[in-house]
């Protein structure tokens, strides 16, 4: 899961060089499909995304799509998940390309299910997520479980506010791994020893990876693709930690998230998919068809995110890294409205 810095540069070098001849034919397929009468016509769409600024590229490239499609693509607009899923269920908003799935069924289901909500294709496959320590700590004391961390004497290498016990970097409060944090907490009986920190994420990894340059402990949650996974190195920096046993909440209740290697890091691979208002997507075939094959690899977005962390991360940055990618891949990206606009004339 994890890119290093020279394989992104390279990826951006390959967007952002992307040949001229792939430029022509994206102006040649703008004309063309201007000249007929788009299914977007006079049809607004209004996206969500959360408080996450780097899933604005994902959200991005959906929306430039749907403006091929001859769609109003309004701004988007930020609302946490479990109100999203409820917004798009109610009509209250268009779609969402950040629906992590398992990771948010309880909202998906909460807010009426596929009764409401569309949901098909995959947008971004083999998310992974789980705790990790840095590597320092681990090899010193022998920690490779989270479950150590019930010995009062291992969880105080990871304290930070002086209470004895270890301070773990968590979830943004309203997110889908919030839930999966609190519930494995009490599956694995360290309410005693752990203490899961809240607040927004990115300033609270901010601090942690401060620690960690300071040569201190440091103990966290985080998730892929993201761009703290290129800073803080699995394998390097930072190892993962497995868990005692699989313990998810709510609908995933009794899975098993050992992964294929025999690892088990508490948490099974997501995919992202988009989610759309059900009658909306109903009324709308080409928009519906978007949402099914549209793409977009991991690693992409492991670039893309990494150079948000490296200060490109203002509105016109997230658009032209958009534009980029949809230059460098102009015969896939066509491939997608062509599928969508050949939906819209079906009977």
């Amino acid at each position: 899961m994890t890119h290093n810095a020279p394989r992104m540069r390279q990826n951006l070098g390959h967007w952002l060089l992307a040949s001229t001849a792939a430029a022509t034919m994206a102006l040649a397929g703008t004309n063309a499909f201007a000249a007929n009468d788009l299914p977007g016509k006079g049809v607004k769409v209004h996206p969500l995304k959360s408080s996450i600024a780097e899933e604005s590229f994902q959200t991005q490239l959906v929306m430039k799509a749907l403006e091929k499609l001859g769609y109003e693509v309004q701004p988007m607009k930020e609302v946490e998940y479990p109100t999203a899923h409820i917004a798009l269920a109610n009509g209250d908003a268009t779609f969402m390309a950040n629906h992590w799935n398992p990771l948010h069924a309880d909202y998906y289901k909460n807010a009426g299910g596929d009764a409401k909500l569309y949901r098909k294709g995959v947008f971004s496959a083999n998310a992974a997520q789980g705790y990790l320590i840095d590597k320092k700590t681990a090899q010193a004391y022998g920690i490779t479980n989270l479950g150590q961390l019930q010995k009062p004497e291992i969880a105080k290498l990871f304290d930070t506010d002086g209470d004895g016990k270890a301070d773990l970097t968590g979830c943004t409060p309203g997110w889908g791994c919030e839930a999966m944090i609190e519930h494995q907490l009490t599956a694995y009986k360290l309410r005693d020893t752990v203490t899961h920190k809240q607040g927004t994420y990115s300033a609270l990894m901010a601090d942690t990876i401060t620690r960690y340059q300071a040569g201190k402990p440091i103990l966290y949650y985080t998730w892929t693709p993201y761009w703290v996974s290129n800073v803080l190195k699995p394998g390097k920096e930072v190892v993962w930690l497995e868990v005692p046993f699989s313990a998810l909440p709510g609908e995933q209740s009794g899975t098993d998230t050992k992964l294929a290697n025999g690892k088990n890091y508490g948490f099974i691979a997501n995919s992202q998919q988009i989610v759309a208002n059900k009658t909306w997507a109903e009324h709308n075939p080409a928009a519906a068809k978007l949402f099914e094959v549209i793409t977009l690899p991991v690693g992409d977005i492991n670039a893309q995110n990494f150079m948000m962390s490296q200060g490109q991360n203002k509105q016109s940055d997230i658009e032209r890294h958009t534009n980029s990618w949809i230059k460098a891949h102009q015969k896939t990206f066509d491939g997608w409205i062509s599928q969508a606009l050949a939906a819209a004339k079906k009977p």
